[in-house]
């Protein structure tokens, strides 16, 4: 049994795949995995839910508004899913565990840019799943960052049920109190066979609690601004087996946020370096190339981005946009997030972090690799005042080194580690949007069991890179909270250096990393705790080439820059003390 709708889906998938469909990369990854599952022997594909949701969603729902490519009114039109909705909602609905009733995906992850029928998609699926599951009595919540947003779905199957004539069959309440559709369903006997209810609502943890719910479809995630916003309705769902969390979104220009750090777990699931049965992932999005650029002006960039492209994205007007945004580089900012889907740096970031990224993805030595090198290595600390990030840096340069390029450099080497309170960690990592958890498993980050960060831990650190075989001359550091450390470190051996916070005197540091960046000859081991923090550095040209930099959010703001900090300390440790040799050199004669 393939399904009334099978045919569509199968050729969609077997034209991404083959190249025949210009699509993402990414959605090529996706269909490939639905043809993988197909032969899985712990699973099996029934379509029959999948049908019933697209049958339901195709022969009751009429579009409310629009125009088709040749400008004919679309109002009171069938809405008819596109090969790639259908796509998804056989993916989603159509494979079950062996010998069960369990469906495979209780998650998904749609990554699309604006304009191509996702809020309308997102209302009709979440009114199909819905019915799908009444005898279970469904509850389905639309959210949003905002109620504006939420409300675009609700609105649109309120105004598709009254266009059914049934709104007398349904008790709907749409007041700045509560926007809510429900109704119940009986057999001939008045038995009552299920029920179901849709509601709208703003995301708002604080004010927000005692959900429960079977699906939830939450709109425009890159408006979140805490995790805990999307959380807290994935944790409404625990009682059902057969759940559904739906997050649908287009990019932004925070690389700091839950959506960004939702696609970048997203994209690992897809393309296999991790496995997660239960997250569907679908995203669709221009190509860029290693420094992040992207040829905007490339008609097929715009269709990889755009799966409606030629349906509801026209493509005349988008290649207007791409031309405006050639010349205009706050347009260009704006179009390749809403038109390309490709995540743009905030506006006061100094960086730009594909630079980072792409000279880090050149070298690949591991911490014990490293370790064994003929490098002189420079520490660089930057102490939290009491729980908050602490971080450090060891910074060594590999002289003469070969790439496979054939050409020689002198490769700066960044090795961090940070430390946070355990106590304050799940707290900061909800509103600040850290993602602190995921460096502590990734080993970048120590949670010190305390409700202020241990100093001992730190100094224990550099101990044991020590005795791994790490050479380390000096270390820079703030003594403004920093004297049981002082005391420690000196206590361990360490040459101690103070290293005030005076921008004249970190501006050689700063200019030293970010030549070696822009050259390809900086490497950080792959950490993101130091490409989060550059992402959050803002800075000001100062007269002599001097910078002086802080938080893109300011002094105050949540935004962490400690990594990058203790970097710049003991890049400039090693700067100084090599001009210091330098000097002495000559003083001698040498």
């Amino acid at each position: 049994m393939k399904g009334k709708y099978w045919k569509i889906v199968k050729k969609y998938i077997d034209d991404v795949v083959s190249g025949t469909e210009v699509a993402a990369e990414e959605i090529g990854m996706a269909c490939q995995r639905f043809l993988d599952d197909l032969k899985r022997p712990d699973l099996y594909f029934d379509p029959k839910s999948a049908d019933f949701v697209i049958g339901i969603i195709e022969m009751t729902f009429v579009h409310q508004k629009g125009e088709s490519l040749d400008g004919t009114s679309l109002k009171g039109k069938p809405f008819i899913l596109v090969p790639w909705q259908k796509f998804i909602v056989y993916a989603l609905l159509g494979f079950y565990y062996q010998n069960t009733k369990e469906r495979k995906y209780k998650e998904a992850f749609i990554f699309i840019p604006r304009k191509n029928g996702k809020t309308s998609f997102a209302g009709a699926l979440a009114f199909g799943i819905a019915l799908l599951q009444r005898e279970s009595g469904s509850n389905v919540y639309i959210v949003a960052a905002a109620m504006k947003q939420a409300l675009q779905s609700f609105d649109f199957i309120k105004s598709n049920i009254i266009q059914m004539g049934e709104k007398d069959n349904f008790d709907i309440k749409d007041s700045y109190v509560e926007h809510s559709i429900q109704t119940s369903f009986h057999d001939s006997e008045g038995e009552e066979t299920g029920k179901i209810r849709i509601e709208a609502m703003a995301a708002n943890p604080e004010a927000q609690d005692s959900f429960n719910c079977n699906c939830c479809i939450a709109d425009e995630i890159q408006a979140m601004k805490k995790a805990s916003q999307y959380n807290r309705f994935k944790e409404a769902m625990k009682a059902y087996t057969n759940k559904l969390m739906i997050g649908i979104t287009t990019a932004g220009d925070n690389e700091n946020s839950f959506c960004y750090h939702r696609l970048q777990y997203a994209l690992k699931v897809v393309n296999g370096t991790i496995k997660d049965d239960t997250l569907f992932v679908f995203i669709s999005k221009a190509d860029q190339d290693e420094k992040g650029n992207v040829d905007y002006l490339d008609p097929v960039q715009h269709k990889k981005a755009n799966p409606s492209y030629g349906i509801t994205i026209r493509p005349e007007d988008i290649m207007n946009d791409a031309r405006q945004a050639q010349n205009d580089p706050i347009q260009r900012k704006d179009f390749l997030s809403r038109s390309l889907n490709i995540y743009t740096t905030a506006v006061k970031a100094y960086f730009n972090i594909e630079e980072f990224r792409s000279s880090d993805r050149q070298y690949s030595w591991t911490v014990d690799e490293l370790a064994k090198l003929p490098i002189v290595w420079y520490g660089g600390s930057d102490l939290a005042k009491l729980h908050d990030l602490t971080a450090g840096v060891l910074y060594g340069t590999y002289y003469g080194y070969k790439r496979q390029d054939g050409k020689t450099v002198d490769v700066d080497i960044i090795i961090p580690h940070c430390w946070f309170p355990v106590v304050a960690a799940a707290k900061k990592a909800d509103e600040d949007n850290i993602p602190l958890f995921g460096w502590k498993d990734d080993g970048w980050l120590d949670m010190s069991n305390a409700p202020t960060t241990n100093i001992a831990e730190i100094v224990n650190w550099y101990v044991a890179m020590r005795k791994r075989g790490f050479r380390i001359k000096q270390v820079g550091h703030d003594r403004k909270f920093a004297k049981e450390y002082w005391l420690g470190m000196k206590n361990a051996g360490f040459d101690i250096v103070d290293q005030p916070q005076y921008y004249y005197l970190k501006s050689d540091g700063f200019r030293h990393i970010e030549t070696k960046a822009k050259n390809g000859e900086l490497y950080y081991c792959h950490a993101e705790p130091f490409e989060y923090c550059i992402q959050n550095v803002s800075a000001i040209e100062k007269t002599d080439d001097m910078i002086q930099y802080e938080k893109i959010d300011g002094e105050s703001g949540k935004y962490r820059i400690d990594v990058f900090d203790a970097a710049v300390f003991a890049c400039t440790r090693k700067e100084q003390d090599m001009e210091k040799t330098q000097k002495a050199r000559k003083w001698w004669g040498e």
